[in-house]
């Protein structure tokens, strides 16, 4: 590649990686809420 071009490909890198960081974040944050959602019924016995 055009070393010319490094430092705006290295920019996109990084910011592609920020990005399914944050993606990840807000699916974990999902699943636990699902979890905690989950959990909370069945201790009210409402899904038994």
């Amino acid at each position: 590649m055009d070393k010319r071009f490094t430092d705006i490909i290295q920019l996109i890198q990084q910011s592609r990686n920020n990005a399914i960081k944050a993606v990840n974040i807000e699916l974990i944050t999902l699943y636990w809420n699902i979890g905690t959602y989950v959990k909370q019924k069945l201790s009210v016995a409402e899904w038994v």
